[in-house]
């Protein structure tokens, strides 16, 4: 029985590489489990629709307060490396955590950035995300903070009243000065930054009050904003963790239903006409909010190889 399990897997795993080698770029998606302490974890698609578990753990967590590791984002910079960054903490902390690797398997060793140091009362530092600008040639990371006081909070508690702040780096050594990246008037978390075309910037973000705590997106012509014309909810309550997949005929916006327990998608060709695509998508059980981003087919075929040698 152990042997025909094994046999099992390996023509499983050669039927995928088989497939994945028509073509060289393949979708990603970074991914964790809760409680968030065993570290990052990866899906693997061919479409950007029907995705498959790569039941490996790609990088354990070392620093912050807790160890943990949430919201991890990735991005692939102009020389090839791949940049990870990920939320440390629930509560407390001032920064977020960082690692680079070549190839997905072999990291740098673990880096925590203490951006909001200088904000003595901030009460967390939640779900950084890596944008490329590649005019200015910079790395922009933006992440949701709650600094109890700040902002006029509705009715939402001084713990819950996030706003978006944003630091730049180009080597991932030295970062400039953390500044206030959106503040559209109420609290707002899970921000993931698009680049349709030259001066056509879009931001998904997630309406952290109630009773919205729902997904919608603003439009800029910078990636620094000045965002406008947000829109109406785009989808049901209780949905966060957005990240944006281009797909041949338009975008998937997947997002986390976590009262549904799953996770749901809704697709668009413009950001101003939606659809529901929960029949058109398939997701593993149990991921959770992470970011898509391409990769090369030699990368996934080093990750297949790798998850094998680890079952």
């Amino acid at each position: 029985m152990v042997r025909n399990n094994i046999n099992i897997r390996w023509l499983f795993f050669a039927g995928v590489l088989l497939l994945v080698s028509c073509s060289s770029k393949v979708y990603l998606f970074s991914s964790f489990h809760e409680p968030a302490n065993e570290g990052l974890r990866m899906l693997f698609s061919k479409d950007g629709y029907h995705w498959k578990n790569l039941d490996t753990i790609l990088l354990q967590p070392k620093i912050g307060l807790t160890r943990i590791m949430r919201d991890p984002s990735i991005i692939q910079g102009p020389d090839g490396t791949y940049h990870l960054v990920w939320t440390t903490e629930w509560k407390g902390g001032n920064g977020f955590g960082h690692a680079s690797s070549k190839d997905l398997l072999h990291w740098s060793n673990q880096q925590y950035v203490p951006v909001m140091q200088n904000e003595k009362t901030v009460a967390n530092v939640w779900a950084p995300e890596l944008f490329y600008d590649e005019e200015q040639k910079q790395f922009i990371i933006i992440w949701a903070s709650c600094i109890p006081g700040r902002f006029e909070k509705g009715i939402e508690d001084e713990n819950n009243n996030h706003r978006l702040y944003y630091t730049t780096t180009k080597d991932f050594v030295s970062f400039s000065d953390t500044k206030l990246y959106l503040d559209p008037g109420f609290s707002v978390i899970d921000a993931e930054l698009i680049k349709r075309n030259t001066n056509d910037y879009v931001l998904v973000m997630k309406d952290n009050t109630r009773p919205e705590r729902n997904i919608k997106v603003a439009f800029a012509k910078t990636p620094f904003g000045p965002f406008e014309n947000i829109s109406k909810p785009l989808t049901d309550q209780f949905t966060e963790g957005p990240t944006v997949a281009k797909v041949k005929d338009g975008w998937l916006i997947y997002f986390d239903a976590y009262q549904a327990k799953k996770y749901s998608a809704i697709k668009t060709k413009d950001f101003l006409s939606f659809e529901k695509a929960d029949n058109m998508i398939s997701i593993p059980e149990g991921h959770k909010h992470g970011t898509v981003f391409m990769s090369d087919k030699k990368i996934l075929k080093g990750l297949l190889t790798a998850n094998i040698y680890k079952k």
